[in-house]
């Protein structure tokens, strides 16, 4: 694994992300819902998912969680542009969750990485 693909990460409304963690695990978006599996991101690809998927929405968070703790259910597969982003097919379990940031939105509505968070 290359270490650009140690972490993934998941956006998620503080609501639902809160609901998931009373439950134990996160089912998904509606949209991840929709397409069978949960849609992730590498540090890299947050940038572009933020902007296409994200523009004007407040009260959100930023959930990493490492690429071996979620198992054989992520796959890499094409998606925007074909770039290989991570889908998971399974819950996405809250107690893997690394970390949970809070996103603001910035001066283009568009929420922005928390100060300080690094790909590493």
């Amino acid at each position: 694994m290359t270490a650009s693909r140690q972490f993934v990460f998941k956006v998620a409304s503080r609501a639902a992300w809160e609901d998931a963690c009373r439950e134990g695990a996160f089912a998904g978006s509606a949209d991840d819902l929709r397409d069978g599996f949960i849609h992730l991101s590498l540090f890299e690809q947050l940038p572009g998912t933020l902007a296409k998927h994200f523009r004007g929405q407040d009260d959100l968070v930023l959930v990493q969680f490492e690429t071996l703790d979620l198992g054989e259910k992520l796959r890499w597969e094409p998606s925007r542009g074909g770039e290989e982003f991570p889908h998971l097919y399974a819950l996405l379990p809250t107690a893997r969750a690394l970390a949970v940031h809070p996103l603001r939105l910035g001066a283009d509505d568009v929420p922005e990485l928390p100060p300080g968070l690094a790909a590493c």
